[in-house]
């Protein structure tokens, strides 16, 4: 994986206050959980950290953060935006150590074409992403899900999905990732009891 490295700076004071004066600046406050000791409060350039993660990884993107000469491995956490202008107002790390192993959220995508749509079923995709255990330098990109097996009224497990190499699909209930539906049937109107209809109308107007 490509070393992204991302810039912040140590910030002092805590509050409504201390964050609009650091946005006034272009920046935004920022916090890092450790995996030891107490949080760190830094700012950082928001447009800086957007760009870190403008790649395939995007939020599981492992950034070295780079703070007055020192180095750590974060992962993006969680972040506030603004709800009408939709700026980041303020974005959580997770400190993270290159061999231990973290749990995150990783899209699925699903590949071919299910049998039962081929039979005139319906395809569902009701897991849009999955939590995998792995280590953040190998993180994968996305889970691929065929469902070309699906058949009418047949469904896919998160129990049947194959783990990148490096990775673990991690659940607590064999959930439901993909189905083929069957189709609703229309109702169809006999051409004689249409028939039947108009002749009653007929009769009624003429008499």
């Amino acid at each position: 994986m490509e070393k992204v490295v991302l810039s912040a700076e140590q910030r002092e004071g805590k509050g409504k206050g201390p964050a609009r004066r650091l946005r006034q600046k272009g920046l935004i406050p920022a916090v890092v959980y450790g995996r030891k000791g107490e949080p760190k409060h830094l700012a950082l350039d928001p447009a800086t950290l957007l760009k870190a993660i403008e790649n395939p990884h995007k939020f599981n993107t492992l950034l070295t953060l780079k703070v007055a000469g020192g180095e750590s491995y974060v992962l993006f956490k969680d972040y506030q935006v603004d709800p009408v202008s939709r700026r980041l107002l303020h974005a959580d790390f997770l400190e993270v150590a290159l061999d231990k192993p973290v749990l995150v959220k990783v899209p699925v995508v699903t590949t071919g074409r299910a049998e039962g749509v081929a039979a005139g079923g319906i395809l569902s995709v009701s897991t849009h992403e999955v939590t995998v255990e792995a280590l953040p330098d190998r993180i994968p990109v996305q889970i691929e899900v065929d469902v070309t097996p699906i058949k009418i009224g047949h469904s896919l497990h998160v129990s049947e999905l194959k783990s990148p190499e490096g990775s673990k699909i991690r659940y607590a209930t064999d959930y439901v990732v993909a189905y083929v539906a069957v189709p609703e049937k229309e109702e169809v109107v006999a051409p004689t009891a249409v028939a039947g209809a108009v002749d009653l109308i007929l009769d009624r107007l003429s008499g």
